[in-house]
């Protein structure tokens, strides 16, 4: 029993730890899915040779967290690998199977919910983010409050693959702004990056596109697949888009009447 809850004590750790290194690498300015990819890789000793992985080695402070990240990833491994091995030699030699292979199974149940839990990832994201704030040494900057990204709204990186609607069209084609999506650069598969382009600029098979609007919307049309189908859902976003700008326009004009009758009080 004492080597399994071992185990599950040192899988929560290693968890926390890779968690709080994405977070770290969040705030210098990498995308959240990169930054996970990056902190695993790190954290397993994996070693994946990506595009990201040149942007952390150029960059001190992300070349900091990982080096650090590696360091205590190989002490993780080890302990995992040690543990895992003590708990099942328990497990054979106990008279009672049934008990540990349980109480390990629930743990690691556990363990599976909790990492995937949006609510625990958002609540410790809070958390991890506020103690790296308060940590002087580490230099970064807090992309989420300049750009803004709450209320359902954030920037995403989505690949282009042969079957998707986007693909083999201008950006004025396919008139995405209509669907509240702005297109903020563009990752060619060649490595070149385009940032703001133009209304003529084609969107090929193997892009990279950086978007900023509704995150739910940006999932959507990371699924619509080219044809009528696709075409149809374009329509749907569009009046989706207009219905919530007509309830902004809506609140706004309700602030605009409030901040009048305040200024007429005083």
């Amino acid at each position: 029993m004492a080597a399994i809850a071992s185990l599950l004590i040192v899988l929560t750790i290693s968890l926390m730890v890779t968690r709080v290194a994405t977070m770290a690498l969040v705030l210098t300015g990498m995308s959240r899915e990169a930054a996970r990819f990056q902190a695993r890789s790190a954290f397993s000793g994996v070693g994946y040779t990506t595009r990201e992985a040149e942007d952390v080695v150029s960059h001190p402070v992300r070349r900091q967290i990982v080096m650090l990240l590696m360091l205590v990833g190989q002490l993780g491994v080890g302990a995992v690998v040690a543990t895992l091995m003590l708990s099942l030699m328990q497990t054979v030699e106990a008279k009672s199977i049934w008990s540990p292979l349980i109480l390990l199974a629930a743990g690691l149940i556990t363990l599976s919910l909790a990492a995937r839990s949006r609510f625990v990832e958002r609540h410790t994201n809070r958390l991890i983010a506020k103690v790296l704030k308060n940590w002087g040494q580490l230099q970064i900057r807090d992309y989420v409050a300049i750009l803004q990204l709450q209320d359902g709204y954030a920037v995403s990186e989505l690949f282009v693959e042969p079957a998707d609607w986007l693909t083999n069209r201008t950006l004025i084609e396919l008139k995405l702004p209509n669907e509240g999506v702005l297109v903020l650069g563009i990752k060619r598969s060649e490595g070149v990056f385009l940032g703001t382009p133009s209304g003529d600029m084609k969107i090929r098979s193997g892009d990279t596109l950086i978007l900023y609007g509704p995150v739910e919307r940006i999932r959507e049309l990371d699924r619509r697949s080219r044809g009528s189908k696709g075409d149809l859902a374009h329509a749907e976003a569009v009046v989706e888009q207009r219905e919530d700008l007509d309830e902004q326009v809506q609140i706004d004009v309700q602030l605009d009447a409030q901040h009048v009758e305040n200024n007429s009080t005083l």
